[in-house]
């Protein structure tokens, strides 16, 4: 399952890790955003002790969504050693998610 990333546990769970880290930026009201939803789910099984992969509502976490300046969502932000190492923006396939992550690693 997606982890929850919010204002609060951002620094510990995202910049802090020692792994890659997926973060997909979403709002319930976004139509793309629940169009990706369940790829990021599945991605996160496929990836689970790998690669950790959760998700921002920018509603609920506007300082987060503000310091990465994310101005169109679904946007997926791709760290690594705490800094942003790719970034996607707009509902893709898995694939193309997939082929992000592998780069990465």
């Amino acid at each position: 399952m997606a982890l929850e990333f919010t204002d609060a546990n951002f620094e510990t769970e995202v910049i802090n890790s020692d792994k890659l880290v997926v973060v997909d930026m979403w709002a319930e009201w976004c139509g793309p955003c629940r169009a990706i939803g369940p790829i990021i789910e599945e991605l996160s099984k496929d990836y689970a002790g790998q690669v950790d992969i959760g998700k921002v509502n920018v509603d609920h976490n506007p300082e987060t969504a503000v310091d990465y300046g994310i101005t169109s969502i679904p946007a997926i932000l791709f760290f690594k050693g705490g800094k942003v190492v790719d970034k996607i923006t707009g509902a893709v396939p898995k694939a193309v998610l997939e082929r992000k992550i592998q780069m990465n690693m």
